[in-house]
């Protein structure tokens, strides 16, 4: 099904856009990749959490860890079932247990200034079918995903709902997970893939 959606959405951006280079055409596909897997998904997740009776909080980890998953990015399963599993897991789990336990205040801050640290050393990080290949983009990624991250520390740290702030805390956590090289590593999955497309290309 998804090798058709990809086959069909490309070959219509071929047919009304015929030059359209390589490059772009392959930036194309996976972000239409992404969106249909994140389509998919949802039609999995969105009722599990309601079921579970964490919809509201479902939707406030969206949020937050979309704001920053668009800018420091991070790897993507390699299959699409285990994409299904691992974010069923995670963006149903964490809005449970964010109902249920209560983070002391100064374990807030530490998480919240290790978070900063490994955003700021590591985002953005790419994948191999998207290298993040001008360093002007790095860059920019870069200081976006400091200053959204810096906006979410603020804002759990004003926020008197432990709930929200849980949530806050754990979509950082979440995309820090994202981002480590050790986690690329665990996976088997090649980091800083920029490097590699820029010497094929040299």
């Amino acid at each position: 099904m998804k090798k058709r959606f990809l086959a069909y959405s490309t070959g219509l951006i071929k047919k009304y856009y015929p030059d359209t280079d390589s490059i772009k055409m392959e930036e194309y596909a996976y972000n239409l990749e992404a969106f249909y897997l994140t389509v998919t998904k949802m039609l999995v997740i969105i009722p599990t959490a309601i079921i579970l009776g964490v919809i509201k909080e479902l939707l406030l980890l969206l949020l937050f860890f979309n704001i920053l998953r668009e800018q420091a990015h991070g790897l993507h399963a390699t299959k699409s079932w285990i994409c299904l599993v691992s974010s069923t897991l995670i963006f149903v789990g964490v809005p449970f247990i964010s109902k249920i336990i209560t983070i002391p205040f100064i374990i807030k801050i530490i998480l919240d200034i290790i978070g900063l640290l490994l955003i700021a050393l590591y985002a953005p990080a790419d994948t191999v079918k998207a290298p993040i290949i001008k360093a002007e983009r790095r860059k920019k990624y870069k200081i976006k995903s400091i200053i959204y991250t810096m906006f979410l520390i603020i804002l759990s740290l004003i926020i008197k709902n432990t709930v929200v702030t849980n949530l806050i805390i754990f979509a950082i956590w979440i995309e820090v997970f994202l981002i480590l090289p050790i986690t690329y590593k665990i996976f088997h999955l090649s980091y800083n893939n920029y490097i590699e497309y820029l010497k094929n290309m040299n």
